[in-house]
């Protein structure tokens, strides 16, 4: 069993405990820590915890805690971070990992110096749908990947502190490319190099210092491309959705706004529909189960396991600080308008791209361009000449027996 202090009492952390109560039956949050004792005592009280305090020197130390998961605001997982690894204490921490490259770095070397178990809690890249897209990518079913595409956009943050850019890190960007850039590592190779970015970011609507929507770039080492759109902006509840196009194939997925449960009712829900529903009349589209849906389940289980035994989970520290870096330069080519490189003092993954034959063989003097069969029954052929260079076409007469 996994005694657990969890450091915040607000949303993602009443969400990371009820997953936790209910996921492997041998896990326990045993201490909470909250801003206000009142909100502290409040939130143990009901989710069944034992033990609260205001002070998160006091939660981290407690003596039966083992594992510290930090649910706090941006602008306090360095110090809760940093304070479970002073204590030589398993820690796991919601994203962005931290405000920026620098901070992430701070945490990633902390524990690492640590020796700690240190896990990157990024669950949208543990939802189902997102997990069995990953494994038919690296199992080769849409060849080598060109592009991806990651959108997440909702009416606006829950929270004030979100908005402050001092407090946050910077706004939609921070937020929730978080977690559409590295959806985007994920399907192209975390051993593949980020390197340079290109994004718009503007403050559209909020009367607030920091953007409200942003449309980035990031290039590869290989060449692929991923693409992430993020907004506080779009009305009418949660749009998330991935794309992946590779050599031989595509992905769609749709997490969100059609959940496969679609209901009208004109008087109400009358209660909790899904996060970010703007609306309880209407056309509704509620989600059976969020902690499954947006990954948070998959996410502890795998995250949990790996602690217990001993291996790297999937998404680490250190995905958070490559991700924190990317962010970076998103922000400096807001501001330049033009392409910025991506600054990684620690770089763990491959030096130069995979060498790859971009071009598809036909036979030993031609590239095959494209092959499509054609309204008369035909095939048609472009063609590459490998020596000179000429385009040409070929129609083949479909054989019959």
């Amino acid at each position: 069993m996994r005694r657990i202090t969890m450091l915040g009492t607000g949303f993602i952390a009443n969400f990371y405990t009820v997953t936790l109560h209910g996921m492997r039956s041998r896990d326990q949050v045993t201490m909470v820590c909250g801003s206000r004792l009142e909100a502290a005592r409040e939130f143990a009280g009901r989710h069944g915890i034992p033990r609260y305090s205001a002070s998160i020197e006091e939660a981290v130390n407690d003596p039966e805690t083992d594992l510290v998961v930090v649910a706090l605001p941006n602008y306090l997982h360095k110090e809760g971070v940093l304070a479970a690894a002073k204590a030589g204490k398993a820690v796991m921490c919601t994203k962005p990992l931290g405000r920026n490259a620098a901070e992430a770095q701070e945490m990633l070397e902390a524990v690492e110096k640590a020796g700690v178990f240190a896990g990157y809690l990024e669950d949208l890249v543990y939802t189902p749908k997102t997990l069995k897209a990953i494994e038919s990518v690296k199992n080769g079913a849409l060849g080598r990947v060109l592009w991806t595409r990651s959108r997440e956009a909702h009416p606006g943050p829950h929270s004030d502190w979100f908005l402050r850019k001092e407090l946050s890190g910077g706004g939609a960007i921070v937020d929730m490319g978080c977690h559409c850039i590295e959806i985007g590592r994920n399907f192209i190779g975390k051993e593949v190099r980020p390197v340079e970015v290109i994004c718009w970011a503007d403050t559209q609507v909020h009367p607030i210092d920091a953007e409200d929507h942003a449309v980035g770039l990031v290039k590869y080492s290989t060449g692929a491309i991923s693409q992430f759109e993020v907004s506080w902006n779009f009305r009418g509840g949660m749009d998330l959705r991935d794309e992946v196009s590779g050599t031989n194939g595509t992905i769609w997925l749709n997490h969100w706004l059609r959940t496969g449960f679609e209901m009208f009712t004109s008087v109400g829900e009358r209660g909790y529909v899904a996060e970010k529903a703007e609306s309880d009349t209407g056309w509704l589209f509620p989600v059976g189960d969020e902690v499954h849906a947006l990954g948070y389940a998959h996410m502890f289980t795998e995250q949990l396991d790996a602690l217990d035994q001993g291996v790297q989970p999937m998404e680490t520290f250190y995905d958070g600080y490559v991700v924190n870096a990317i962010m970076d330069a998103c922000y400096q080519s807001a501001e330049t308008k033009q392409w910025e490189p991506v600054h990684l003092d620690i770089w763990r993954g491959e030096e130069t791209a995979a060498a790859e034959a971009r071009w598809v063989e036909y036979d030993a003097d031609f590239y095959l361009i494209k092959e499509e069969k054609m309204p008369d029954g035909k095939t048609k052929l472009i063609l590459k000449n490998k020596q000179t260079g000429e385009v040409i076409q070929r129609v083949r007469a479909t054989i019959t027996s």
